[in-house]
Order: structure tokens, then C-alpha cells, then sequence
């Protein structure tokens, strides 16, 4: 394997770059991908979240723009507002060498901040599928010039019922010349939506056989619904737990759930849909 990023043929402005963000090796989805994507290939990946993949599309598109021109030509889409923020924050870093600019568009923030925003001129839109059709069908948002897509976290999409939405947009991008898809799992479904839209993909999987990164240890204890607070509690206790989270089935089960651990002296809160997007954001930043 490629043991640093000026193998992969990246220029002098992005290796500075991830190295002032503290990245010293390249993970294994960015040495399969960068390459591909820098020579113009479709890509079609298999990869865990937390491999580093916003950094092995994000890279390659960045080289591939040049200098920025405030139009969108390369477009992102997520199927959240949390990662769609998160690929634009890590874009904003990868570019600071360049001037290229990114925008995270997404429901539950202000239509006119976001469209204030891409009137200064961006180009690097990233935005769930919700948002960025408001803006097409209001006739807000020209991506007459997009080149490169990216569908991120693509069987996510689909289990949020985005996939029509992600159709409607694709069949929007007229001059869309490189698109790479990026998914942990590969339903049926997402091989269609592949091989409608892809040319020619390269393929690649990374661990496909496993479901979480390396780094991840999964342990699992039967206990009995009415003890289930009282075990969690015990484990953040003695695992010195620094951080943590917790997923609950219901978004008022999460709620009660942050409500129970305060009263047992844990810092905690709750994220769930019904929450403000202002408030979401706290939330994440806490």
C-alpha cells in the first residue's frame, strides 16, 4: 500500500493542506480512489463511515476544479443535515490553499441565509435532496454547470425515501461529466441507480465482509427491559466512558433517555428530528 498522499498524485497546494490538517497516511479508500477520481473515472464504493472517504472524493474534485469561479460545478449529496455540513466544513479545510468555496445547503436553516450564500458565489454545493429541489424548482439554483457529483452515504438515501429526489436532481446536471457513489451496503436498488447513471465505474470495496472500521470494538449484554438504565449506567461508570452515544428507537425515547442520565449526575443530551436545526447544531458542538 501507498504509505503517504504525494503518491497519489495530489499537487503541492493540497498536500499542505492535509498536512496542516494532521493527516499523515492515507487511509485505504483514499489510495483506491484519488487516482481514479483525478483521472476522470466514475467510481462506485463500498465503504464504512469513518474510513475517510469525504477526503478521498473531496481531494480529487478539488485538484480537479482549478481556480475558483463562484459558480457550483461540483455538487455533494448527503442524506443529513449533520453530514452534509460536515462534508462542506472538511471541504473548506482541503481548499484553504485554493479559494475554492464550499456551501452546505439543508432544510431547518433559513432560505435566505443559504441563498444569500450562494449569491457571494460558491462552488462546491453540498446539501441533502429536500433543500437543494426547493431551490431548483424555485429557480434559485443553476447546476447547469456542475461536472462532478458525489452521492455520499447512497443505501442511507435510500432508506430515507430520497432516492426519487436523487433522480430528479441528477436528471438536472446536463453537464455532469464524473459521478462517484459512496455507500456502506449495496442493495439492488443502489446497483440500478449505478448502473442507470454511471459510465464505466471503477469498483471498489473496502473490508466489504466487515461492518465496522478497525478501530471499533463491538461487545453486546442481554439484559432485561426494566434493568436496561441501570446496566447502561453501570457501564459508563466503569468503561471511564469519555464520550458516548447512545441510539434509542424513538425520538421521544431519546429525550427520556438524556433526561434519566442528568438525573443521575451524567452530562448528557438529546438529538432527534424534532429538535430546531439551532438547536441540533448546539447540541453536536457541546
Amino acid at each position: 500500500m501507498l504509505q503517504n498522499f504525494s503518491e497519489l498524485g495530489l499537487k503541492d497546494d493540497y498536500l499542505q493542506a492535509v498536512e496542516m490538517l494532521g493527516y499523515t497516511r492515507p487511509t485505504q479508500i483514499q489510495v483506491e480512489t484519488i487516482p481514479l477520481m483525478l483521472s476522470g473515472r466514475d467510481v462506485l464504493a463500498q465503504s464504512q463511515t469513518g474510513t475517510g472517504k469525504t477526503a478521498a472524493f473531496m481531494l480529487p474534485i478539488l485538484q480537479r476544479l482549478g481556480k475558483a469561479n463562484g459558480i457550483p460545478r461540483a455538487l455533494v449529496l448527503a442524506p443529513t443535515r449533520e453530514l452534509a455540513k460536515q462534508v462542506a466544513d472538511a471541504t473548506e479545510g482541503f481548499a484553504r490553499m485554493s479559494g475554492v468555496r464550499a456551501l452546505a445547503v439543508y432544510g431547518g436553516q433559513s432560505y435566505e441565509v443559504q441563498i444569500r450564500a450562494l449569491k457571494r458565489g460558491v462552488d462546491v454545493l453540498v446539501g441533502t435532496p429536500g433543500r437543494l429541489l426547493d431551490f431548483i424548482r424555485q429557480g434559485r439554483l443553476d447546476l447547469s454547470q456542475v461536472e462532478t457529483l458525489v452521492l455520499d452515504e447512497a443505501d442511507e438515501m435510500l432508506e430515507m425515501g430520497f432516492i426519487e429526489d436523487v433522480e430528479t436532481i441528477l436528471n438536472e446536471l446536463t453537464e455532469v461529466k464524473q459521478i462517484a457513489l459512496f455507500s456502506a451496503t449495496l442493495p439492488e436498488q443502489i446497483h440500478k441507480l449505478a448502473s442507470k447513471y454511471l459510465t464505466d465505474p471503477a469498483k471498489i470495496s473496502i473490508n466489504p465482509s466487515r461492518m465496522t472500521v478497525v478501530e471499533t470494538e463491538q461487545r453486546f449484554y442481554r439484559v432485561r427491559e426494566e434493568t436496561k438504565l441501570a446496566a447502561l449506567c453501570c457501564l459508563l461508570e466503569t468503561d471511564d466512558v469519555t464520550s458516548g452515544l447512545i441510539f434509542t428507537r424513538t425520538k421521544a425515547r431519546a429525550q427520556e433517555l438524556a433526561d434519566d442520565l442528568l438525573r443521575k449526575g451524567f452530562s448528557a443530551d438529546s438529538l432527534h428530528g424534532d429538535l430546531k436545526q439551532a438547536r441540533r447544531e448546539m447540541v453536536l458542538n457541546r
